[in-house]
């Protein structure tokens, strides 16, 4: 499920499959079980454009995630130990459903769905209101202090400027995931949120900025959010802390130069003179926080496709560091095991051919019998270890209060 734009599209039963991951781009077709399978090096998105192609289905559109991890190996040619590990998965479902503005659009592959669907919203399941197990997330704090004091030291040292530094929080009981979103999102103002259940990666996310934005006709659109604040519901207190937060050296420092990569990164996919600045500096209230907000927009160049736009900007400066490549070796270094999911996409191609992702964060992770909660806080020269702890704790608070036992 993704929600943009207050409505709801669900989607599943997939006619086709597209799996990357650090050697190969694999694709399945439902319908007469056929496989293909493509090498990639450098870069996977022409490899995914052609799977797109070959297992697509009229009228359907295209679902998926790739996970932070995948950054790490585009350019290198340097596959990890576990080459087989699944970094992007993508459907095209059999069956959609959009919700929305008091209207319901069912697409299915077979009439039979159509008619299930259409009883299932003609009388729907009355639920019991969910009910939470808030998790306590002011856990890990020495390790996490003394990891920003070693990103500090490595900027003062001249590795990089910023480094997004994240801890997760292990949730020690069986959580009902979509209980937990139905929640949640009553609780929080994401611009994107979804749910999913794909590839061995079960999650709920309450997205508070989009990584790109391509439509039909080429106009490419990023939201960076850098710079952060509390937002507890008290006007007053939101206020003074919003006073804060535009005025504060460290956080604006933080949002200009994200800003800045955002805008080279645009750059080098949109056609001369197009890229621009559109907003800067706004306040966006995302749930437990409130960002400094601005968005790149650039119009993208001929012969350039959704894909490249997607990978100019992916991951997304606010969620990885400046330059990204050293600062994918410095959260290699500091943080608790891969990332996954976390800082990574959820995304969807429309019909149209315009493409819509989603920055995963505020989000609930279960895999493997895990279940956890992940936030980061940007990482400065300036940057006080106790401050950035305190920032991982209020973006935590997006999710962790709602979190719902599993019956």
């Amino acid at each position: 499920m993704y929600e943009r734009g207050g409505r709801y599209h669900l989607a599943g039963l997939a006619q086709g499959e597209i799996v990357v991951d650090a050697r190969r781009v694999r694709s399945t077709r439902t319908a007469d079980g056929s496989c293909a399978e493509t090498s990639w090096s450098c870069t996977p998105w022409a490899g995914i454009t052609a799977a797109i192609e070959r297992v697509g289905v009229e009228g359907a559109r295209v679902y998926g995630f790739a996970c932070f991890d995948l950054a790490a190996q585009i350019g290198t040619g340097a596959p990890p130990a576990d080459g087989d590990e699944t970094l992007a998965h993508m459907i095209v479902p059999g069956l959609e459903v959009e919700l929305g503005a008091g209207r319901a659009v069912v697409r299915a592959v077979e009439p039979a769905l159509l008619d299930a669907v259409a009883r299932v919203l003609a009388a729907p399941d009355t639920l019991a209101d969910p009910v939470a197990s808030p998790v306590d997330v002011r856990v890990g704090s020495d390790r996490y202090r003394e990891g920003v004091e070693s990103a500090v030291g490595d900027i003062a040292g001249g590795r990089m400027q910023k480094v997004i530094l994240s801890r997760s929080v292990v949730v020690d009981f069986p959580v009902d995931i979509a209980a937990t979103y139905e929640l949640g999102r009553s609780r929080n103002t994401p611009t994107r949120s979804f749910l999913l259940d794909l590839g061995g990666w079960v999650a709920a996310g309450f997205s508070p900025e989009s990584l790109v934005e391509v439509s039909a006709d080429g106009a490419v659109s990023t939201q960076p959010l850098a710079g952060t604040r509390a937002f507890t519901g008290d006007a007053a207190l939101d206020a003074k802390l919003c006073a804060e937060l535009v005025s504060d050296p460290k956080e604006i420092f933080e949002h200009a130069t994200s800003v800045k990569l955002a805008v080279d990164e645009v750059t080098e996919i949109a056609t001369e003179g197009s890229t621009r600045i559109t907003e800067f500096l706004a306040v966006k209230q995302r749930g437990s926080v409130q960002h400094l907000g601005s968005r790149v927009m650039g119009d993208l160049q001929d012969g350039r496709t959704v894909w490249d736009a997607l990978g100019a900007v992916f991951p997304a400066v606010t969620a990885s560091g400046i330059p990204k490549r050293p600062a994918y070796d410095v959260i290699s270094e500091l943080e608790d095991g891969a990332r996954g999911l976390y800082a990574g996409t959820v995304f969807m191609l429309d019909t149209d051919g315009a493409l819509d992702a989603a920055l995963v964060l505020r989000a609930i992770y279960q895999r493997d019998g895990r279940t956890w909660l992940r936030a980061g806080a940007g990482i400065v020269g300036a940057s006080r270890p106790d401050r950035e702890y305190e920032e991982t704790c209020e973006k935590l608070t997006s999710v962790a209060p709602y979190v719902v036992r599993a019956s």
